[in-house]
């Protein structure tokens, strides 16, 4: 599966178009990793433990996206976004949504 996040794929040519597809996930912090993150807010730095987390959330939201591209019979999605939103207090979720798209 091709992935592009500007609406085609260079040296390819789209020749299907099945609209657009998406993935998200939703995920809740960790009151261990508040802890830490408080930590952190007072010294500063990296909160390591949210980059994992927002990395690990990304990734199941990606493959969320490309699998029901694959189930279209697309074999790339273009023009891909992210947008991320509170649901509840404490949890997330990160969204991904781009077109499906065959191209040659």
């Amino acid at each position: 599966m091709i992935l592009s996040n500007i609406e085609t794929v260079p040296g390819k040519e789209i020749t299907r178009f099945f609209g657009v597809v998406s993935g998200s996930t939703v995920r809740a912090k960790h009151i261990g990793k508040d802890i830490m993150a408080g930590f952190k807010n007072i010294v500063g730095g990296e909160l390591k433990a949210y980059t994992e987390l927002i990395g690990e959330a990304r990734e199941d939201a990606i493959g969320r996206m490309v699998r029901e591209a694959e189930s279209l019979g697309a074999n790339a999605v273009v023009n891909i976004r992210f947008s991320t939103s509170s649901v509840a207090q404490g949890a997330a979720e990160l969204f991904a949504y781009g077109t499906a798209v065959t191209v040659e």
